[in-house]
């Protein structure tokens, strides 16, 4: 089941569970995907929904601190945060960074540079489908290098 179908399906079982607020922030993240992919004149893929749901958490981590600041309730929005950050996938740690590239000790070794070694391990994790943070492949490459 693509997360399109999962998303509608979680829509629907907020509606009948009297959810508002996973209902209307699922609908939104749906209504958005939509609006993406008709201007990328695509279909609706995984892709376009996970990036609507990280555009919508950057707005939502950039605007929750303003909103405390101002002293207003930020309940509603933490709330929406957690949901929306429970849909992306979950970044692998170093620990799995390191064993992931633990082949190519080599040739991250070998590389003229850092910014080349980033290059060849972001390749690679890219080929695993790993989620990461560049800041965690870069620690792992350091040490690598090191």
């Amino acid at each position: 089941m693509s997360l399109h179908d999962e998303l509608k399906a979680r829509v629907t079982a907020a509606i009948k569970g009297g959810d508002p607020m996973t209902r209307d922030t699922l609908r939104t993240v749906l209504g958005e995907a939509q609006a993406e992919a008709v201007r990328r004149k695509v279909e609706v893929t995984d892709e376009v929904v996970l990036g609507v749901v990280r555009k919508t958490v950057t707005g939502l981590k950039e605007t929750i601190p303003l909103a405390k600041n101002a002293g207003r309730d930020v309940t509603q929005r933490e709330a929406e945060l957690v949901l929306l950050e429970s849909l992306l996938p979950k970044a692998w740690d170093q620990d799995a960074i390191a064993a992931a590239l633990a082949s190519l000790r080599d040739e991250l070794r070998a590389a003229k540079n850092e910014g080349q070694a980033m290059g060849v391990a972001m390749k690679a994790l890219k080929a695993q489908g790993a989620t990461t943070s560049p800041d965690d492949v870069k620690a792992v490459v350091a040490a690598v290098r090191a």
